[in-house]
């Protein structure tokens, strides 16, 4: 894989103005448009270990090297990016009908910017190049990610119809999101996670995403950060009734 342009996504070699102002822009707009493909480069005794079929699932060999080859890439991506030193030890790749559409790396060194993960810079990715267009409104839709589709039965939806986003995708990361990361998986729909590496994997190089997630079930008065729940409500609600009168609401 080769170093990435400005356009696409910072350098460190551009100097601190130039190293931010493609960093803004990165985050801004793409993120990370113009992953190249890392599979070339994945050494096989770096590669994830294939993933295993569930015991009542008969998974052809043909398709589980096929993801064992999507795993590798990501792999292959996280890899680059503690080479470089542009970040922890983390990459995804997204999958849709069986084509990589979107990759993503941890760039939280290069950019400074705490929450620049694999798995958030691969759904930007992937959402830069399903959408033909820029969006800029809430009068778009079709031939978008963003084109309505009915809630499936038996679901707890609010909502009759939302936006498709990323549904029927796949995406490939070689250790287990963290708790930001698996928010951002299901806001945008994403249909299928595969993980190598553990939560507890990920606890013992120093990542303790496990300490995040149970610190989730606490309430707010116990959790680690300190919390002033319904703090100005009323202030707060003035926006949600702005979207409650909003006659095109576009639900996602």
């Amino acid at each position: 894989m080769t170093d990435f342009d400005c356009k696409h996504s910072p350098r460190p070699e551009l100097g601190r103005r130039s190293f931010i102002t493609c960093t803004a822009v990165a985050a801004g707009v793409a993120a990370t448009g113009g992953f190249a493909d890392a599979r070339s480069k994945s050494p096989k005794d770096n590669a994830a270990a294939p993933t295993q079929p569930a015991a009542d699932t008969a998974v052809p060999i043909q398709a589980l090297e096929e993801k064992r080859k999507f795993m590798e890439e990501a792999a292959a991506l996280a890899k680059e990016s503690v080479e470089k030193g542009w970040g922890g030890p983390f990459g995804a790749v997204i999958v849709k009908d069986g084509k990589v559409i979107g990759r993503g790396q941890n760039r939280v060194l290069l950019t400074g910017c705490p929450v620049y993960h694999a798995e958030i810079t691969a759904i930007m990715d992937a959402s830069q190049r399903l959408n033909p267009k820029a969006l800029l409104g809430s009068d778009y839709g079709a031939g978008t990610i963003l084109e309505m589709i009915p809630r499936e039965p038996g679901s707890p939806d609010l909502v009759p119809e939302r936006a498709k986003m990323l549904k029927g995708c796949e995406i490939y990361i070689n250790g287990a999101p963290c708790p930001m990361c698996m928010s951002a998986i299901y806001w945008s729909r994403i249909s299928h996670v595969y993980f190598a590496a553990s939560l507890e994997d990920t606890s013992h190089i120093g990542f303790d995403d496990a300490f995040q997630y149970a610190d989730f079930k606490k309430p707010w008065d116990q959790r680690s950060i300190a919390v002033t729940p319904n703090f100005e409500r009323d202030v707060g609600l003035t926006a949600y009734r702005a979207w409650e009168d909003k006659k095109d609401r576009h639900p996602y």
